[in-house]
């Protein structure tokens, strides 16, 4: 079936614009890592946040060793300051972790 010029154009407009709403962006590698890195950041901030209200002031060397920590330990931390009750529980997460 042949169409006629003016509705195959509009055709062929409505098909690029239909391919390009679904075509998925592509990230690139250093957009990645910056995503990863600021995920990272806000995981830190809010682990001090928390570890600070769970069990006190944290020292400046603290924040360091937390800031230092990978994602998944800092994921594993999120876990288990819910069962902190003092700062020697902290210590010790760190020492085994």
């Amino acid at each position: 079936m042949i169409l006629p010029k003016a509705l195959e154009n509009h055709f062929w407009e409505e098909f690029k614009q239909f391919e390009q709403e679904r075509t998925m962006r592509y990230v690139t590698i250093g957009e990645r890592i910056g995503y990863e890195r600021g995920k990272q950041e806000g995981e830190q901030h809010l682990i001090l946040r928390l570890l600070q209200r769970r069990v006190g002031e944290l020292s400046p060397q603290l924040q360091e060793s937390i800031q230092s920590l990978s994602l998944n330990q800092l994921e594993n931390l999120s876990e288990a300051l819910l069962d902190f009750t003092a700062m020697e529980d902290l210590l010790n997460w760190l020492q085994t972790n």
